[in-house]
């Protein structure tokens, strides 16, 4: 017999960027944190490789960037401490997602699962393969993809 014990989660982590499945993985990341009584921690990742030189060499650019990102997370935040959930924390990065989410967010998180969305919103990152194939093969926590 499984001893459940070994498989209890304490903490969510929840990647989003506004595309269906991340969405959706943040839905389904309420519904648990609800369900268990588990904390929640929203995280997104401001890609750089999708900035061109111009954009990169204006701090403007990339500091109103940053900030409406952190303004975006900080409404997922609002929806998930409206549905019930009572640990809710967000962290906003940059870099490539999945690198900085295994390497970076997760280690001072240190959440039990990550949620993910299969497809990504915009660029190279669209299909499934990259960025939530990394997160699954590199995490050194369970991973549910979600789509």
């Amino acid at each position: 017999m499984m001893d459940t014990k070994d498989i209890y989660f304490k903490k969510i982590l929840v990647a989003v960027d506004d595309s269906e499945d991340s969405i959706k993985a943040f839905r389904y990341a309420v519904h648990r944190a609800l369900k268990d009584d588990l904390g929640l921690t929203i995280v997104s990742i401001l890609e750089e490789n999708v900035i061109n030189v111009y954009q990169a060499l204006t701090k403007d650019f990339i500091h109103g960037k940053r900030e409406d990102l952190t303004k975006h997370v900080e409404e997922y935040r609002e929806q998930a401490l409206a549905a019930g959930v009572k640990d809710v924390d967000v962290w906003v990065g940059a870099g490539i997602p999945g690198e900085e989410i295994v390497n970076h967010v997760i280690p001072e998180v240190k959440p039990d699962l990550l949620v993910i969305g299969a497809k990504a919103k915009k660029g190279i990152t669209k299909m499934f393969g990259s960025q939530a194939a990394y997160m699954a093969k590199n995490s050194p926590i369970s991973v549910l993809v979600v789509r």
